[in-house]
């Protein structure tokens, strides 16, 4: 399981807070060995994989249980956007009836509530995979900073979970963004969905936390598997 380490800078008129996300989708699709025609997005989101694709697939499935972030994917002939909850089994035996030949997933597993049952119902497709799970060491230093501990799953954990199900490949990417100033790095993390919206600190506690804060980054910790 290979570490690989990539850094980047944060600018509010980038326009969006998914830097990170899309650095995940670029990276899962640059592993790509072909272009997939029938694909199985789980936690498209607004379609940062379905924008990132450099050819058309026939049939583009998006699933996400947020209608609002649905109502902003591309939509168009091929592409099917659906209300969904992969912790619900009643959408995997929907998706049994459909046909893929890749299913990819960017930043979204790592908030299933049974991970292990989420990676066998998607094993039970029979179908190859992208997936990129955010792990533990994920704002590391804001959780060590603030004595809490990680809200995410280990690398190792995710990875052995995941090896029940699918013979694959791991690797674990660090990326850090980089902020001009500690406020605009905690407006980030409220603003951009990687914290997945759990708010663990009272207001004096946040306040305390970005006085004592010692970097001018964030850090991300990405577990790659593919099949």
């Amino acid at each position: 399981m290979n570490v690989q380490n990539q850094f980047s800078k944060y600018a509010d008129h980038y326009g969006s807070y998914n830097v990170i996300q899309k650095q995940v989708v670029s990276k899962l699709l640059d592993d790509l060995s072909d272009q997939p025609k029938y694909i199985l997005d789980l936690g498209c989101g607004e379609g940062a994989l379905y924008e990132a694709l450099t050819w058309m697939p026939k049939h583009f499935v998006g699933i996400d249980f947020a209608p609002g972030m649905l109502e902003l994917h591309p939509k168009g002939e091929g592409i099917q956007c659906v209300y969904g909850d992969f912790n619900d089994p009643e959408l995997f035996e929907h998706l049994r009836h459909l046909s893929f030949d890749h299913i990819f997933s960017a930043s979204a597993l790592q908030w299933s509530h049974d991970l292990e049952y989420v990676f066998k119902n998607i094993a039970s497709l029979n179908t190859p995979v992208s997936l990129a799970v955010f792990t533990s060491n994920t704002f590391k230093t804001i959780f060590e900073t603030a004595n809490l501990p990680p809200l995410l799953r280990s690398a190792d954990e995710v990875k052995t979970l995941s090896m029940h199900y699918f013979d694959a490949t791991y690797e674990v990417v660090t990326y850090s963004l980089a902020f001009d100033s500690v406020r605009e790095m905690f407006r980030y993390m409220k603003r951009s969905g990687v914290s997945g919206g759990r708010g663990v600190l009272n207001f004096t506690e946040t306040k305390r936390l970005m006085r004592e804060y010692p970097l001018d980054y964030l850090e991300f910790e990405i577990l790659f598997i593919r099949s």
